[in-house]
């Protein structure tokens, strides 16, 4: 599953790319308070994304953050390897050392073969889904969705 850091990345995105899609920049603590996420917390994580390209910043009492790329280009796939890592995609359901990292050499845990195409299958789901999809997904229904 994602860590929270994760997960909080990834609404912060959606959320920045709702409202900031005109390129206006928004301050750390109104997205922290419209989040419900702690100030410090935030701020580590939206340095991090700053720094692999996704986000961008500017400082002064003007400053805050914005997208660093068009939702269309930001990959589920790429906030959660930034954030996690990839090992999320690809270490071994049971923890096998030989399973995840040596399958053509290992014997694979008993349930790689079950297991292995579910894990396509999420890949494929993280990398397929963008910023830009989510935000389409959620026309029509912003009054039920809380980020």
């Amino acid at each position: 599953m994602l860590s929270n850091t994760c997960k909080y990345a990834i609404r912060a995105l959606i959320y920045l790319g709702k409202n900031s899609a005109d390129g206006t920049k928004i301050g750390i603590k109104k997205i922290s308070n419209d989040l419900g996420i702690p100030t410090p917390f935030l701020g580590k994580i939206l340095q991090n994304l700053v720094k692999q390209k996704i986000l961008s910043s500017t400082k002064g009492p003007n400053g805050g953050f914005g997208l660093g790329k068009d939702p269309k280009e930001i990959s589920l796939y790429d906030i959660v390897k930034i954030v996690d890592g990839e090992d999320f995609f690809k270490i071994c359901l049971l923890g096998m050392h030989p399973c995840s990292s040596h399958e053509e050499v290992g014997r694979p845990c008993p349930v790689h073969g079950r297991f292995s195409q579910i894990k396509k299958q999420l890949t494929d789901f993280y990398s397929e889904t963008t910023i830009e999809s989510i935000l389409q997904d959620m026309d029509g229904h912003e009054d039920l969705i809380r980020l």
